[in-house]
């Protein structure tokens, strides 16, 4: 099937499907090195204590064991790292910040011998008081996490002041009018405090690293990171080396959602390579990858305000986002949400104050759709909260109100570039929202805003070769997401051959080009970009060579069945090579850069589009046990342009069974600081009978989008969409929920409460 033209439009099928179906395709942690040794991570079992000693002499004596790796081993280098801020030691330095916080590594022959050797390691540790809750880390005279006078920002925070106080790491307030005079006029005001729990990314393939030091400045890696270029300067700079002598390879990634998002087990890798004078390889279980990284837990006190025709005026919120005892993504994730708690509405006025806060549990960090899956169902449960109040239709109330093309979202900041009121209008008519509904059956939408593409800065090549191949060297992780084979389709749309002539291989610092990130559905639309320039760089130079061979205009030139054409004449793109250089041999090279233009880039300026998260479920419950049925999802793919239709729809039902997650199942459980449901076997997923009965989806087609051929992203939406459509679903039926997950218990007090009433 590979051996077609598949352009864009089309469902072109997974250009790396055979490679994995058959186990050929390689992850990280299939990489094996010569002489390569074993890694294993000795943890801190308290959420805070001090390390007075390590004595490794046992562990050392061990047959089989080459190095360990303690604090002590980094005082020649800077140790510390973190994207926004520098706050994190590759192992702890005299003090251990969470239950799980690395402060010690064992490399080994093998595995066995380094998890034996864990075991030998003596840390007299003394147990220090610890702020583990949101609570306890926000009261007044807490004690601090971090002394906010020694942090130091990252090289990639971008997010204007930096002034850490207290245990807060990082605050973002938004303010457009007098909200306070509106509420105290207004007919109708809707309050209420929600919380949100910790969520784990669950990507199958856990976090893993391999090093090898070449020389003192020349290093090698290969791990399952989704940013290998900002990975690799916080190397740089961590190691003192140029950027240029750090060689980062990124092979397929089992997963990601945000969870192997910027700099995760590469330093623990590289140290401990840099000691042991040897390869290293370091491989997470899934225990320590929850330690890793999760989703932020999160505290929202939220106000709306309206008039009583409907008319939306103020909202205020306050929330309060665990970051853990790192920073790790944080502040981003803060202001993501504090941008996400408006909704995509006409406000008179709103205050939004979002705080991420420091306490003694593990860092939190990206997940798919952050920011706008902790607000959405909150600011959506109470535009259904005053729709009832007034009686009037949900649906209703939100045509009314939302934003239309061109209508500004906030100051400064892109304008809205999508027709939400089209959006949720596919959602009622998926959901048959006119058609009466039968007893214990509630039906739910949602729609809100995600700032989503990052920063626009991606670059891309295309090597054209003498037998008439394109290599595309483009930086983009693949993670499972189809990456390869959209920028495969837009080549192949461009040159016009077929998706058999294309190669994208494994990222690599060395070879493909710098790319910013994958991730904030930045890939297709701005990687994709780069790719399509530089697609059309080679098809224009074919087209300069093409009118050379023929002398004739270059309008006469025609890319068509993988050949160049003028009239009844053609030459497959091989036989222009050889015309051009005289001989079966040489090479044309495209280029392709998206860069931001003057004044934008910066996170105020942003973003590069706007994604709507818009969903809608109907849904029975069981009264008697609180357990929630799902009948129908619907979703919408808002995408400007559809690459892969079916690659899209395949992400829209992957974001609803994680919304589902989100909004039903998933919780990371603390007591104390300790995670208590840290293995797959505790921790509760959606299963295949947990998926809707019915799943509908639409994919909306108007060309909006910055990309090319007019796209934008897609896949984080519906995630987002899900926890609000099914909260409103429950309120439907007389279920308030203001605290997720919606488990059966929490459901069937819901019923309780509101029979009581």
């Amino acid at each position: 099937m590979l051996n077609q033209k598949y352009g864009v439009g089309e469902k072109a099928p997974r250009v790396d499907g055979p490679s994995k179906v058959t186990g050929e395709a390689k992850f990280t942690a299939d990489i094996r090195l010569a002489n390569m040794l074993e890694a294993r991570v000795l943890r801190s079992p308290f959420p805070h204590a001090r390390i007075r000693s390590i004595d490794t002499s046992q562990a050392e004596a061990l047959d089989g064991v080459v190095a360990i790796l303690t604090g002590t081993d980094l005082g020649d280098i800077d140790p510390y790292y973190g994207h926004a801020v520098r706050d994190r030691p590759i192992v702890a330095i005299d003090a251990a910040r969470f239950a799980g916080d690395p402060v010690a590594v064992v490399a080994a022959e093998n595995a066995y011998i380094a998890a034996e050797a864990l075991e030998l390691i003596r840390i007299d540790y003394e147990e220090l008081p610890a702020v583990t809750t949101l609570e306890e880390a926000l009261a007044e005279g807490a004690l601090r996490v971090h002394d906010a006078d020694l942090l130091r920002l990252g090289l990639f925070h971008g997010l204007g002041d930096f002034r850490p106080h207290d245990n807060i790491c990082y605050e973002h307030h938004m303010t457009k009018g007098q909200a306070e005079q509106i509420f105290a006029e207004a007919d109708v005001v809707v309050e209420g405090e929600f919380r949100f729990p910790a969520v784990y990314q669950y990507a199958l393939e856990t976090h893993a690293a391999t090093a090898v030091w070449h020389s003192s400045d020349q290093l090698e890696l290969w791990a399952n990171c989704q940013h290998p270029y900002l990975v690799r300067a916080e190397l740089a700079d961590m190691f003192d080396l140029p950027k240029a002598n750090v060689r980062i390879h990124v092979p397929f990634i089992g997963g990601g959602f945000g969870s192997k998002s910027y700099t995760r087990m590469e330093p623990i890798a590289v140290a401990m390579a840099r000691k042991a004078k040897r390869p290293v390889r370091v491989v997470n279980s899934v225990t320590e990858s929850m330690w890793t990284s999760r989703r932020h837990n999160m505290i929202c006190r939220m106000r709306t305000a309206a008039r009583a025709d409907g008319t939306l005026l103020a909202r205020t919120a306050e929330m309060w986002l665990d970051t853990g005892a790192y920073a790790d993504n944080g502040p981003r994730v803060v202001a993501t949400a504090a941008d996400a708690a408006p909704g995509p509405y006409r406000w008179t006025a709103y205050q939004i104050d979002a705080y991420g806060v420091y306490t003694h549990r593990s860092p939190s960090g990206s997940y798919r759709a952050f920011g706008a899956t902790h607000l959405e169902w909150i600011g959506e449960s109470q535009v259904d909260q005053v729709a009832r109040k007034l009686g009037m239709d949900p649906l209703e109330i939100r045509v009314k109100n939302l934003l239309k093309p061109g209508e500004p979202v906030r100051t400064p900041g892109k304008p809205m570039d999508a027709d939400l009121i089209g959006d949720i209008r596919k959602i009622a008519e998926g959901l048959e929202w006119d058609k009466p509904r039968p007893p214990k059956v509630g039906r739910g939408l949602g729609i809100g805003l995600l700032a989503a593409g990052s920063r626009p800065v991606s670059t891309a090549f295309a090597r054209l070769e003498s037998e008439g191949t394109v290599t595309v060297m483009v930086s983009t992780s693949e993670l499972g997401q189809g990456a390869r084979t959209a920028m495969s389709q837009i080549v192949s749309q461009e040159l016009s051959i077929p998706l058999s002539q294309i190669r994208v291989p494994d990222g690599d610092t060395m070879v493909t080009p710098y790319d910013r990130s994958t991730g904030a559905s930045r890939s297709t639309t701005l990687a994709g970009g780069a790719v399509h320039l530089a697609a059309l760089d080679l098809k224009d130079q074919l087209i300069t060579i093409a009118t050379s061979k023929w002398q004739v205009a270059r309008s006469d030139i025609i890319l068509r069945d993988g050949r160049a054409w003028v009239g009844d004449q053609s030459a497959t793109l091989s036989e222009l090579l050889f015309y051009h250089f005289g001989f079966s041999g040489g090479e044309l090279f495209g280029r392709g850069i998206i860069r931001p233009e003057q004044g934008q880039g910066t996170y105020a300026a942003g973003p590069v589009f706007w994604e709507v998260c818009v969903g809608g479920v109907e849904l029975e419950v069981d009264e008697e046990t609180g357990r929630i049925h799902l009948r129908k999802i619907v979703s919408v793919a808002d995408v400007g342009t559809a690459v892969n239709p079916a690659m899209i729809k395949g992400q829209e039902m992957g974001g609803a069974a994680q919304g589902l997650g989100n909004a039903i199942f998933e919780e990371m459980v603390f007591s104390d600081g300790q995670l208590l449901n840290g293995t797959l076997a505790d921790y509760r997923v959606p299963r295949m009978d947990d998926i809707a009965d019915e799943f509908v989806s639409y994919i909306v087609q108007n060309e909006d989008g910055p990309g090319p051929y007019g796209l934008k992203g897609v896949g984080e939406g519906i995630l987002a969409a899900m926890p609000a459509a099914i909260v409103n679903a429950l309120a439907d039926i007389g279920i308030h929920i203001d605290e997720l997950p919606a488990t059966p218990e929490r459901v069937w007090r819901a019923i309780q409460q509101s029979k009581s009433v």
